[in-house]
Protein backbone atom coordinates (compact mmCIF):
# COMPACT_ATOMS: atom_id res chain seq x y z
CA UNK A 1 0.00 0.00 0.00
CA UNK A 2 2.49 2.38 0.74
CA UNK A 3 4.22 2.56 -2.14
CA UNK A 4 1.23 2.46 -4.65
CA UNK A 5 1.07 5.36 -6.49
CA UNK A 6 -1.93 7.71 -5.47
CA UNK A 7 -3.71 9.96 -8.04
CA UNK A 8 -4.32 13.67 -7.14
CA UNK A 9 -5.35 16.77 -9.65
CA UNK A 10 -3.99 20.20 -8.83
CA UNK A 11 -5.58 23.36 -9.97
CA UNK A 12 -2.66 26.35 -10.62
CA UNK A 13 -3.06 29.31 -13.16
CA UNK A 14 -2.30 29.01 -16.21
CA UNK A 15 0.89 30.85 -16.86
CA UNK A 16 2.53 28.87 -13.42
CA UNK A 17 1.63 25.48 -15.56
CA UNK A 18 3.23 26.67 -18.68
CA UNK A 19 6.39 27.86 -16.39
CA UNK A 20 6.22 24.90 -14.80
CA UNK A 21 6.40 22.77 -18.03
CA UNK A 22 9.49 24.37 -18.95
CA UNK A 23 10.85 23.32 -15.86
CA UNK A 24 9.72 19.47 -16.50
CA UNK A 25 11.36 20.32 -20.00
CA UNK A 26 14.68 21.20 -19.07
CA UNK A 27 15.14 18.60 -16.55
CA UNK A 28 15.38 16.20 -19.39
CA UNK A 29 13.55 13.46 -21.22
CA UNK A 30 13.32 11.10 -18.07
CA UNK A 31 11.28 13.52 -16.00
CA UNK A 32 7.76 13.83 -16.36
CA UNK A 33 4.99 16.49 -14.51
CA UNK A 34 4.37 13.79 -11.77
CA UNK A 35 8.03 12.97 -11.24
CA UNK A 36 9.48 16.47 -10.45
CA UNK A 37 5.98 17.06 -8.42
CA UNK A 38 7.40 14.20 -6.47
CA UNK A 39 10.95 15.33 -6.12
CA UNK A 40 9.56 18.85 -4.83
CA UNK A 41 7.96 17.29 -2.27
CA UNK A 42 10.78 15.40 -1.38
CA UNK A 43 12.46 18.54 -1.14
CA UNK A 44 10.03 20.26 0.26
CA UNK A 45 10.04 17.61 3.10
CA UNK A 46 13.70 17.38 3.62
CA UNK A 47 13.86 21.40 3.85
CA UNK A 48 11.11 21.32 6.67
CA UNK A 49 12.70 18.08 8.17
CA UNK A 50 15.97 20.34 8.80
CA UNK A 51 14.59 23.21 9.88
CA UNK A 52 13.36 21.34 13.01
CA UNK A 53 15.53 21.25 15.87
CA UNK A 54 17.11 18.33 17.77
CA UNK A 55 17.69 17.00 13.81
CA UNK A 56 20.96 15.54 12.45
CA UNK A 57 21.73 17.18 9.86
CA UNK A 58 24.89 16.98 6.98
CA UNK A 59 25.03 19.87 4.11
CA UNK A 60 27.90 21.76 2.43
CA UNK A 61 28.32 25.43 2.64
CA UNK A 62 30.13 27.32 -0.71
CA UNK A 63 31.44 30.47 -0.04
CA UNK A 64 33.40 33.13 -2.03
CA UNK A 65 36.03 35.05 -1.16
CA UNK A 66 38.83 37.21 -1.72
CA UNK A 67 41.79 35.65 -0.34
CA UNK A 68 43.34 38.86 0.04
CA UNK A 69 40.75 40.43 2.35
CA UNK A 70 42.24 41.25 5.96
CA UNK A 71 43.51 38.44 7.89
CA UNK A 72 40.21 36.40 6.26
CA UNK A 73 41.79 32.90 5.89
CA UNK A 74 42.92 32.99 9.64
CA UNK A 75 39.92 33.91 10.44
CA UNK A 76 37.73 31.25 8.71
CA UNK A 77 40.65 28.32 9.61
CA UNK A 78 40.19 29.68 13.38
CA UNK A 79 36.12 28.47 12.88
CA UNK A 80 36.87 25.61 11.25
CA UNK A 81 39.58 24.37 13.75
CA UNK A 82 37.37 25.71 17.09
CA UNK A 83 34.33 23.39 15.19
CA UNK A 84 36.66 20.71 14.04
CA UNK A 85 33.94 18.15 15.19
CA UNK A 86 31.34 19.23 13.35
CA UNK A 87 33.47 20.19 9.86
CA UNK A 88 34.05 17.30 7.67
CA UNK A 89 35.95 18.21 4.85
CA UNK A 90 37.06 21.31 2.88
CA UNK A 91 37.98 21.98 -0.45
CA UNK A 92 39.39 25.17 -1.51
CA UNK A 93 39.35 26.58 -5.14
CA UNK A 94 41.36 29.27 -6.74
CA UNK A 95 38.71 31.07 -9.61
CA UNK A 96 41.41 33.71 -10.39
CA UNK A 97 44.21 35.98 -8.98
CA UNK A 98 41.76 36.99 -5.78
CA UNK A 99 38.60 35.36 -5.63
CA UNK A 100 38.53 31.78 -3.76
CA UNK A 101 35.39 29.32 -3.69
CA UNK A 102 35.54 27.03 -0.71
CA UNK A 103 33.12 24.36 -0.16
CA UNK A 104 32.94 22.97 3.56
CA UNK A 105 30.83 19.89 4.52
CA UNK A 106 29.18 19.82 8.14
CA UNK A 107 27.53 17.37 10.00
CA UNK A 108 25.52 17.98 13.76
CA UNK A 109 22.06 19.07 15.04
CA UNK A 110 21.12 21.68 12.59
CA UNK A 111 21.00 24.87 14.95
CA UNK A 112 24.78 24.20 15.53
CA UNK A 113 25.24 23.60 11.82
CA UNK A 114 22.83 26.66 10.73
CA UNK A 115 25.39 28.61 13.56
CA UNK A 116 28.66 27.56 11.86
CA UNK A 117 27.22 28.60 8.21
CA UNK A 118 25.90 32.03 9.81
CA UNK A 119 29.60 32.98 12.03
CA UNK A 120 31.38 31.82 8.44
CA UNK A 121 28.46 33.60 6.11
CA UNK A 122 29.30 36.51 8.53
CA UNK A 123 33.03 36.72 8.47
CA UNK A 124 34.14 40.13 6.94
CA UNK A 125 35.45 39.67 3.36
CA UNK A 126 32.96 36.53 2.43
CA UNK A 127 31.39 37.85 -0.74
CA UNK A 128 28.42 35.48 -0.22
CA UNK A 129 28.17 31.55 -0.07
CA UNK A 130 24.75 29.19 0.20
CA UNK A 131 24.17 26.22 2.70
CA UNK A 132 22.51 23.06 1.45
CA UNK A 133 21.03 20.69 3.70
CA UNK A 134 20.00 17.52 4.25
CA UNK A 135 18.95 14.84 6.89
CA UNK A 136 22.08 12.51 7.82
CA UNK A 137 20.07 9.91 9.28
CA UNK A 138 16.51 9.32 8.26
CA UNK A 139 14.07 7.72 11.04
CA UNK A 140 11.20 7.62 8.60
CA UNK A 141 10.08 5.86 5.44
CA UNK A 142 10.47 8.48 2.17
CA UNK A 143 10.23 6.64 -0.54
Amino acid sequence: MANDLMRFSVAMPEDLLVSFDRLVSRRGLAKNRSEVVRDLVRDALVEDECAMPGVEVAGSLTIVFDHHANDLQEKLHAIQHEYFGNIVSSMHVHLDEHMCLEVIVLRGYTELVQNIANLILGTKGVQNGKLVLTVAEHHHEHH
